[in-house]
């Protein structure tokens, strides 16, 4: 159970990737005060863990309304979360979520929590197909538990690299950001690799 428990972490971690989101955050809230960033931070942390326990506890129902089984959603799951892996080890990611930063309006600058910091940066596509991944692999209450405890201290991860955004940036700078997200990159692709082994087992592949 432990080693479940920290893979789920893993991989919602990577997907999530906070280190990645601290460069944006800071361009986003460039300009207020530190009270009106803490705000922003908090808010956005609260809209995507709102986004992410519905998708949590609904999603597996979602799928069989659409007729899809959870074997089929692992396999296409894991070939999603790879194709964010090579995001991440070609640096298209980082280009991407700047562009959908970018998107925002002058409006949506003045408070940016919802979008597009909660919505796609935290709570986008990658992170709400892995918490119905994780989802499906509980069989019990206490699993289901764990998948929601492991995407609390992932959001409490984001909500602090947040709030020590501007000290991690001058850390780490440019250089560092790119390595750890390299680093984070193959570890995805591995994981998402395991999802499709797994869903190929599900449906009589491989044993």
């Amino acid at each position: 159970m432990s080693q479940e428990i920290l893979t789920a972490f893993f991989t919602l971690f990577v997907v999530i990737d906070p280190i990645g989101l601290a460069p944006l955050y800071v361009a986003l809230t460039h300009g207020a005060d530190a009270r009106h960033r803490r705000g922003i931070a908090l808010r956005a942390c609260l809209v995507a863990f709102a986004v992410l326990t519905l998708f949590t506890f609904l999603g597996e129902t979602v799928l069989g309304f659409a007729g899809i089984s959870m074997p089929a959603f692992r396999i296409a799951g894991g070939v999603l979360l790879f194709l964010t892996a090579l995001d991440m080890l070609f640096e298209r990611r980082s280009k991407r979520r700047k562009g959908q930063a970018d998107e925002a309006g002058e409006d949506d600058r003045e408070d940016p929590s919802v979008f597009p910091i909660a919505i796609p940066l935290i709570a986008g596509p990658g992170s709400i197909a892995t918490m119905i991944l994780l989802a499906g692999q509980s069989s019990d209450a206490w699993g289901m538990a764990a998948v929601l405890g492991v995407m609390v201290a992932v959001l409490l991860i984001v909500l602090a690299f947040f709030l020590s955004a501007g000290l991690i940036e001058r850390a780490l700078g440019k250089v560092g950001i790119n390595v750890v997200t390299r680093l984070l990159g193959m570890l995805l692709a591995a994981l998402s690799v395991q999802f499709v082994l797994d869903g190929l087992r599900a449906v009589g592949f491989g044993g």
